[in-house]
C-alpha cells in the first residue's frame, strides 16, 4: 500500500503549515494554514490551491492559530464539502479566530485598493471575507483528545495534548498494513509544541512505537534558560519598568489567543505585588476580549486558572472593542501599555500604534513571541532605523525590546526531549515549521538521537514523502513548484526595496545641500539607465 505526504507549507519557513495524505483512495488533510512574513510567500495565499478541494475527504486541525488555520475557509469557499476535526476548544477559538482573519483582510484589501486606485491599478480581492469564514464554521466537529477518530478504510486518527495553546493537539495517523497480518502504519503529526513553563497547559504528551514522525523545530537552533513562570514574570517586570523610566508608551504585538492572557496575567501581578508602577493597560484587541471568555469557558481544562478572573475584574484593564476607540489610544501621553494584535505586527491594530510612535524615542517596543524572516515584528528586532507600514515610511526611534520566555513553542531541548519519548521511530523524523538556520542545527541532533542522519528530513515546499512500514522518503514533486526553494526563505525584493528606500531618503537627509542630493539622484537615474 503506498502512503504519500504532500507538503504544502511550513517548509523551510514557520507559516502555513499544510500536509495532504493520499492512501487507500482517501485524501487527508492535517492543517491548512494561512503563509505570513515575506510578499512573495504570503501571495501564495491568493493563489489557487495545489490540489481540488472537493476531492479531500477530512481536514484534522491541531490548533486555531491562522499559521494552521487560516485558509480553512478559502478550502471551503473553493469547494470542500467535507468535516474539519478538532478539539472542542479549538472550534471555540476558531469560532472568533476565523471570522476575525476574514474581517482584517478585508479591511486591509479596502485600503490597499484605495492605493491600486490612485495608482490607475486594478482592484483584489480578500482571499476570503467574515462571512465565508462564518460559513466555514458550519464544517467542524469536535473531537475528545484520546479517542480514535474513524477516517473511513481502515485510517483512523487520534489527537494527543501538545501544550501549546487552548486546545492544541499532536495527531497521530494510523493507516492499515500491506496485509491482514502486517503491523499498521503510524505516522505523528506533532502540531506545535509548548514549552515547559506554561501558564495553562500541562507539557506534550504523544504516542510511541512510529514509522514517521512529523515534527515542528521552530527553535531547533536555541536553548531558553531555565526558566518558571514565576522568574518569567520577573523578566518582563524589568522591561517593563525600563519602560516606565523611558517615559513613554510601552507597545507590545501579542497574539490574541493565549499569548495575551498570559501577559495581561503577569503585568497584573507585578502591580499587586508593586513589583513595576502601577499604569492602565488597554487590550486593543476586540479578538483577545473574545478569546478571553473562551478561555473562562474552558477553565477546567487548564493547569493553573486561578488569574483568569482578575484578567476582566482589573480597574486597570480597558479593553477597547471599536475602531474609534482604538484611534482615541493616540492621544495618550505618558506611560502606559497597549497590548495588541498581532504578534508579528503583520496586520491587526498594533500597526497604526506603531505607526503613532515608532518614531519617538520614549516608546518602548517589546516583542513577547517568535517574529517570522520578513515580517514587521522581524525587521524592527533585525535593527531596521525606518520601515513602512501601509505604504508610509516610518523611522524607527523607539527602543525594541524581546523576551523569548513567552513563546508558545518548545525550544532545542524540549523538542528532543519530546522526540525521545516518542521512540521507537522506524522509517524517519521530518522536521518542518522553521527557518533554515534552526533546521542546520537541529538536524544533526535529530540525527544522533533518535534515527539515523540519512532518515532526518528536511523537505521544500511542494516535496512528496512516500511512506510505509519503517520507512519514509522524499521523491520528486510531480508538479512544478509554486515557488522555486532559494525564494522561500529569507527576504525577498519587496523587503530589498523597502531597506533602499529607507537608504536613499536618510542619504538625502545628511546631504549637505540640494546640490548634493542632486547629484545622489542623477547618479541612481544614470545607473538605472544602464549608464554605469
Amino acid at each position: 500500500m503506498s502512503i504519500r505526504l504532500h507538503v504544502l507549507g511550513a517548509a523551510r519557513v514557520v507559516t502555513g503549515s499544510s500536509y495532504l495524505f493520499e492512501a487507500r483512495g482517501r485524501r487527508i488533510m492535517v492543517d491548512c494554514g494561512m503563509f505570513q512574513g515575506t510578499k512573495t510567500i504570503k501571495e501564495l495565499n491568493y493563489r489557487a490551491f495545489p490540489f481540488r478541494p472537493g476531492d479531500v475527504d477530512a481536514v484534522l486541525l491541531t490548533h486555531a492559530h491562522i499559521d494552521h488555520s487560516g485558509l480553512l475557509p478559502k478550502l471551503t469557499k473553493a469547494g470542500y464539502r467535507g468535516p474539519i476535526h478538532a478539539t472542542r476548544a479549538t472550534v471555540d477559538l476558531c469560532s472568533i479566530m476565523l471570522p476575525d482573519s476574514g474581517h482584517i483582510q478585508e479591511m486591509e484589501v479596502e485600503q490597499l485598493n484605495r492605493r491600486r486606485s490612485r495608482k490607475g491599478e486594478p482592484r483584489v480581492e480578500p482571499i476570503y471575507t467574515a462571512v465565508d469564514a462564518v460559513a466555514c464554521l458550519q464544517q467542524f466537529r469536535a473531537v475528545d483528545y484520546g479517542k480514535w477518530l474513524p477516517l473511513g478504510d481502515g485510517i483512523r486518527a487520534r489527537y494527543w495534548n501538545a501544550g501549546h495553546i487552548l486546545g492544541s493537539a499532536s495527531i497521530e495517523l494510523e493507516f492499515p498494513g500491506e496485509t491482514a497480518e502486517a503491523a499498521p502504519v503510524r505516522v505523528l503529526m506533532s502540531g506545535d509544541l509548548g514549552p515547559d513553563a506554561k501558564l495553562f497547559h500541562p507539557d506534550p504528551d504523544g504516542p510511541t512505537d512510529l514509522d514517521l514522525v512529523v515534527c515542528e523545530a521552530t527553535y531547533g537552533d536555541r536553548d531558553r534558560p531555565a526558566t518558571t513562570v514565576d522568574s518569567r514574570r520577573h523578566v518582563l517586570a524589568a522591561e517593563v519598568t525600563a519602560a516606565a523610566r523611558r517615559g513613554g508608551p510601552l507597545l507590545i504585538p501579542c497574539f490574541a489567543v493565549e499569548r495575551t492572557q498570559e501577559i495581561l496575567a503577569d503585568l497584573l501581578a507585578s502591580m499587586a505585588a508593586g513589583e513595576v508602577p502601577e499604569a492602565p493597560i488597554f487590550v486593543d484587541s476586540p479578538l483577545a476580549i473574545k478569546a478571553t471568555e473562551i478561555f473562562e469557558t474552558h477553565a477546567g481544562e487548564l493547569e493553573d486558572n486561578a488569574g483568569l478572573e482578575r484578567l476582566t475584574n482589573s480597574p486597570l484593564v480597558r479593553f477597547t472593542e471599536s475602531a474609534d476607540q482604538s484611534r482615541s489610544l493616540e492621544r495618550l501621553r505618558g506611560f502606559h501599555i497597549i497590548i495588541a494584535a498581532s504578534g508579528m505586527a503583520d496586520a491587526g491594530r498594533i500597526r497604526h500604534h506603531l505607526t503613532n510612535h515608532l518614531w519617538r524615542p520614549s516608546t518602548t517596543v517589546l516583542m513577547v513571541g517568535y517574529q517570522a524572516e520578513g515580517t514587521l515584528g522581524r525587521l524592527l528586532l533585525d535593527g531596521a532605523r525606518s520601515v513602512r507600514i501601509r505604504g508610509e515610511a516610518v523611522k524607527v526611534q523607539a527602543t525594541i525590546r524581546m523576551i523569548d520566555a513567552y513563546s508558545g513553542h518548545a525550544d532545542r531541548t524540549e523538542v528532543l526531549d519530546w522526540l525521545l519519548a516518542r521512540r521507537p521511530v522506524r522509517g524517519g523524523v521530518m522536521l518542518v515549521h522553521a527557518e533554515e538556520r534552526a533546521l542546520d542545527a537541529f538536524a544533526p541532533a535529530v540525527g544522533e538521537a533518535i534515527v539515523a542522519p540519512e532518515r532526518v528530513l528536511v523537505p521544500h515546499l511542494d516535496d512528496t514523502l512516500e511512506i510505509g512500514a519503517g520507512f519514509a522518503r522524499i521523491v520528486t514533486p510531480a508538479a512544478p513548484r509554486r515557488i522555486e526553494p532559494d525564494h522561500v526563505a529569507g527576504l525577498d525584493w519587496h523587503n530589498d526595496t523597502a531597506a533602499f528606500l529607507a537608504e536613499l531618503h536618510a542619504a538625502l537627509d545628511k546631504a549637505a545641500d540640494d546640490r548634493s542630493r542632486r547629484i545622489i539622484l542623477r547618479r541612481l537615474q544614470r545607473a538605472l539607465a544602464g549608464e554605469g
